[in-house]
């Protein structure tokens, strides 16, 4: 089964806001985040709202525990400074707590980043991290997203990724979210993507793999730089990510579109309207619509 959506707001509306911009672009699941991802502010779950959004999914043969919240960017479980340790925890737990208030039960969460320390100390305080937040009480589960490289970001590798799962004391609540830009730019051929199936398989084991973000790479293979692009625009190519999406092996999991908002034409750099709807609408088609950028700038003008 094709479980697609994307990212989308989180509003005033809350997860019922969510829901229905998923509808727009024709998708069956989502992702967001629970407040500005730059930030940690966050206002209190309208239970009301929730309820609302609930009965929409329901309504509309969505599952809710396809549904997918991530993580704000600037948490970094790595980190050697005490101070930030403890916050990354405590604004963890509470935000798996916002999870189980919405129902949701997947979490993304980006590994961090080892500043000044070597990277077998980054992962070591990772999993120290995780094993101070997660308990069997708690009905949501943490997927580490693979990383790119930028600097000193942690979890670029299957094995970093193993060597932090493999410390974390409750597995039930622990796992990995796969992303296609971040495993390109990072040095994984999306081309040959059953070898590192195969791979992950070995070290980790697939069962382990709750999410999947779709990208597209502005960037050549390795170059460790992290730009997202809109489904085959980028260099890894609308064959390789629909192969991705369809492989028999990933059946099920959720596929999650991040890809960049675009300008008014070519030259405009600023986020104007979401490429979603018309990405989704090629995947099921499994067929690649040259015209993309401008039937996007047509449809929201």
């Amino acid at each position: 089964m094709l479980v697609i959506g994307s990212h989308v707001s989180f509003n005033k509306e809350q997860l019922l806001g969510s829901i229905k911009e998923a509808l727009s672009y024709n998708a069956n699941t989502f992702m967001f985040y629970t407040g500005a991802p730059q930030n940690t502010l966050r206002n209190k779950i309208d239970s009301n709202l929730t309820s609302q959004a609930i009965k929409l999914m329901q309504e509309n043969g969505f599952d809710i525990n396809n549904v997918i919240c991530h993580a704000p960017y600037i948490v970094n479980p790595a980190t050697s400074d005490v101070s930030k340790q403890e916050f990354a925890v405590n604004f963890l737990i509470n935000e798996l707590k916002r999870c189980e208030e919405l129902k949701v039960k997947k979490i993304v969460l980006h590994p961090g980043s080892a500043v000044n320390i070597s990277r077998s100390e980054g992962l070591s305080n990772i999993s120290d991290r995780l094993n101070e937040i997660l308990n069997e009480d708690i009905n949501v589960t943490i997927l580490l997203e693979t990383m790119a490289g930028k600097g000193n970001e942690m979890g670029i590798t299957t094995q970093e990724l193993k060597e932090i799962i493999d410390k974390v004391k409750v597995k039930s609540r622990i796992g990995v979210c796969l992303d296609t830009c971040h495993l390109n730019d990072a040095g994984y051929d999306m081309s040959k993507f059953d070898e590192y199936l195969d791979e992950f398989d070995n070290l980790i084991g697939i069962d382990k793999i709750g999410c999947i973000h779709i990208n597209d790479s502005k960037n050549n293979i390795a170059s460790h730089k992290d730009r997202h692009e809109v489904i085959g625009v980028g260099t890894i190519g609308f064959d390789n990510i629909v192969n991705i999406i369809y492989n028999k092996r990933l059946d099920g999991i959720p596929k999650i579109l991040e890809t960049p908002y675009i300008g008014e034409d070519e030259n405009d750099k600023n986020r104007i309207y979401p490429p979603y709807k018309f990405e989704i609408e090629m995947i099921k088609n499994k067929v690649f619509n040259k015209n993309i950028l401008n039937d996007i700038r047509s449809y929201y003008k």
